[in-house]
């Protein structure tokens, strides 16, 4: 798995801090302090209120480095009920003839021959003038030159008391025709025939079509295995909490957004605050040989995939540099390393890539619900693409709905809303709230130098909302063309003489 360098280091006396990160990460987070004011009493990563003392990326050099570090996971064949919505990693063929034996298309008779048809026991070989009922379905007896539908044939009695097959009233002149309602084997496709290409986003009907053909899985390109791990004894799941405790915003949500950036969510754990629950979250070992997964030779997708090693592991909280946050002393404890020690940007500066010697990757998101999902938008989003074989998530260009001020060394991430046609900053987007988010058309990345009124600035839409518009092509769409006036009058020349006096 390819890495890039590890650039966060500590910044001692005498260091020269980056071109371009003076000012508030320079020494006091000023920026930081100010947007504690309007937080609610949550839990609070000590980095998002005091300065994170390394050499921050960019907003654009995390997002890069996500995308970049991480190689896509192998593809691996999934029981076809867990292939939907999968892309296709291989052509699928026929195993069989599609049918693969010739059946009735109809409730009726397996006739031979012309009637009346003597009536033989089902499935025995039919010799000419016999007939022997048969269901929609069913197997086509030997012999069989075609089948008499239910409501064109009647059972009467012969000279000797014995049934007999008759054509009934309803019965069409010369039926039944030779092979009528009979479903020929190989009639959909015959063994061989190429029925997906590769490539093809996986549909209910694709699904169906490779259990025809004979399939129990199909090869499809992988996705990250992701694991959660929540963070904080003051957190509860349920109820209104008492003051000192706060509720859960993570559980509800983060597995969702996880699926919507392309992961596979397939374990939660809530741990405490101490260092031994977190170094013991962190690790993760090999499936064992006897669990479903591995004895079906099936990598992350198989039904035991709850059992398998997580590619990617995301904490929520312990980003800071308080005592009960612990993150980096685990990922230093397991032999790992960090790629991403912190962001300049706000909300979401505390956040944190790591990779351990295995290969598994630990996203550290802040324990603000507002900081972790522009965190999780600005690293996590590309790394779960580059893994699931995705190009990374698109930023587009929308015109400012507001006058934004310099944040001299940072990037800023707003939420916002379109109103008639320009973006507009939501409101209630302190690091700790989640209502302007909710309501939010997308979110944008304001540069350190800020925007004016009407200016495009970059903007990412949220993994649940539409994409964003267009402005080139908004712009590029040439007017419509107005219906000419009709001629007032009747057409003739205009007398002015009344308007000139």
């Amino acid at each position: 798995m390819t890495t890039a360098p590890l650039r966060g280091s500590a910044v001692g006396a005498g260091e020269v801090p980056e071109p371009g990160l003076s000012g508030p990460l320079a020494g006091v987070d000023a920026g930081e302090a100010g947007e504690a004011a309007d937080r609610p009493a949550v839990r609070t990563d000590a980095a998002e209120a005091r300065p994170h003392r390394h050499l921050a990326h960019t907003w654009q050099e995390a997002r890069e480095l996500a995308f970049t570090c991480a190689t896509p996971v192998p593809a691996a064949p999934v029981a076809l009920r867990a292939a939907l919505g999968r892309t296709l990693a291989a052509d699928v063929e026929a195993l069989v003839d599609m049918p693969h034996y010739a059946s009735s298309a109809m409730d009726g008779w397996s006739v031979n021959g012309s009637g009346p048809w003597i009536l033989a026991e089902p499935g025995q070989r039919l010799a000419p003038h016999q007939a022997s009922p048969i269901v929609t379905g069913g197997l086509i007896p030997a012999g069989a030159k075609a089948v008499l539908r239910s409501e064109s044939g009647t059972i009467v009695a012969d000279e000797d008391g014995l049934p007999v097959l008759k054509l009934g009233g309803a019965a069409k002149p010369g039926e039944p025709r030779n092979g009528e309602h009979i479903r020929k084997a190989g009639e959909e496709a015959a063994a061989g025939a190429l029925l997906i290409k590769g490539g093809t986003l996986l549909n209910p009907a694709h699904l169906a079509l490779a259990a025809l053909a004979g399939h129990d899985s199909l090869p499809v390109q992988g996705k990250a295995v992701v694991r959660l791990v929540f963070t904080g004894s003051e957190v509860l799941a349920a109820g209104i909490p008492e003051p000192g405790k706060v509720r859960d915003t993570f559980g509800p949500q983060l597995a969702g957004v996880v699926e919507m950036l392309g992961g596979i969510c397939t374990g939660e754990t809530k741990i405490g605050d101490s260092y031994t629950e977190w170094l013991s979250a962190l690790e993760d070992t090999d499936p064992p040989e006897d669990s479903p997964g591995a004895a079906a030779g099936l990598h992350h997708e198989s039904s035991g995939a709850e059992l398998l090693p997580a590619d990617v592991v995301i904490t929520t909280g312990g980003t800071g540099m308080s005592a009960t946050d612990h993150l980096r002393r685990s990922v230093a404890e397991l032999g790992g390393r960090l790629l991403i020690d912190g962001i300049a940007m706000r909300p979401g500066h505390p956040a944190v890539l790591a990779e351990l010697p295995n290969g598994r990757f630990i996203i550290g998101l802040p324990g603000n619900p507002l900081a972790a999902m522009m965190a999780l938008s600005t690293i996590g989003a590309p790394l779960l693409a580059a893994l699931g074989h995705r190009p990374v998530p698109p930023v587009t260009a929308v015109p400012c709905g507001a006058t934004l001020e310099a944040d001299p060394g940072r990037t800023r991430l707003m939420p916002f809303r379109l109103l008639y046609g320009m973006a507009s900053p939501a409101q209630h987007t302190g690091p700790g709230m989640m209502r302007g988010l909710a309501a939010a058309d997308g979110v944008l990345v304001v540069p350190p130098h800020g925007a004016q009124l009407g200016e495009t600035v970059p903007a990412f839409a949220l993994p649940w909302g539409a994409p964003l518009p267009d402005p080139a092509a908004a712009k590029d769409k040439p007017a419509p063309r107005r219906p000419a006036r009709k001629p007032v009058g009747t057409g003739g020349p205009v007398d002015w003489s009344e308007l000139l006096g």
